[in-house]
């Protein structure tokens, strides 16, 4: 008898731990975690009653008010760029009114070379049209499908295109370099130029009307061999491109008839 509660005495704390053990093991079974989440939420109860940060049906909810006003936002934008398009496009005579399009092809490696548009021949777009925006010149169509063009423009590196100094005349070749700027090679060794000049195409130009808007001459270098250059900035908004106009080259153009020699490189402006 006292052997026996000897025993009990050592064992009996083992027994009643291992028996809670086996007893919780066995409700957390029947349960499925449902006891234990149940005394977790109700011990962090008051911590999460002091938590003042947003819940995840707020979180959700403002991202989807941040994604309306995004929305919005990009709609009234276009709306304001379609009024100045309809604006521009109604001033034109209604037999020569340009087309409207919209840049919707713009890869990353030729980000400075073409764009396509989401209209085409079906619209009445040709090969060799002109495409203009908000600001001047954006370059020539090359390329036609039914229902899209695609536009070559004139930052491309193979672009050139005549221009002239509105303020003074003097005239040259305008080519492409691969981003909002461009550069201009001139027919005379020192031309009457200076910075802030604007600069049009000229008519000299065998593939654009004369008097389309180019750029605004940047900085100068009288010095180069074998002719004098300027780099111009690009009027249009060639480096984001939404809204564009195409329109055939006016069939009444005639250039002068006194020719300008061609430019130290040889090269013939479109």
């Amino acid at each position: 008898m006292f052997t026996s509660r000897r025993w009990w005495e050592r064992k009996g704390l083992q027994i009643g731990l291992l028996g809670l053990v086996v007893g919780g093991a066995w409700m957390l079974r029947q349960t499925q975690g449902g006891l234990l989440l149940g005394m977790y939420e109700e011990m962090t109860r008051p911590l999460q009653m002091l938590h003042t940060g947003p819940t995840q049906e707020e979180r959700v909810k403002d991202a989807r008010v941040l994604e309306l006003k995004t929305r919005i936002e990009d709609l009234e934008r276009q709306n304001k760029k379609l009024k100045d398009l309809l604006g521009y496009v109604e001033k034109e005579p209604p037999a020569a009114r340009p087309i409207a399009a919209r840049v919707v092809g713009r890869g990353a490696d030729h980000w400075w070379q073409q764009v396509t548009i989401n209209r085409g021949s079906r619209a009445g777009i040709q090969e060799g049209y002109i495409v203009k925006a908000e600001g001047g010149l954006v370059g020539l169509v090359e390329k036609v499908t039914d229902n899209s063009s695609r536009v070559l423009l004139i930052s491309d590196l193979k672009s050139q295109v005549g221009v002239t100094i509105s303020r003074t005349g003097a005239k040259g070749v305008l080519r492409g370099d691969a981003s909002a700027d461009g550069v201009l090679e001139f027919y005379e060794k020192v031309p009457n130029v200076k910075p802030g000049d604007l600069v049009s195409t000229s008519n000299y130009s065998q593939k654009f009307p004369s008097g389309l808007a180019v750029g605004r001459v940047k900085s100068l270098n009288l010095k180069k061999l074998p002719a004098s250059v300027a780099t111009i900035e690009l009027s249009s908004s060639i480096r984001s491109l939404d809204w564009v106009t195409v329109s055939p080259k006016p069939e009444n153009q005639t250039p002068e008839i006194q020719q300008p020699a061609k430019p130290a490189t040889n090269q013939k402006p479109q």
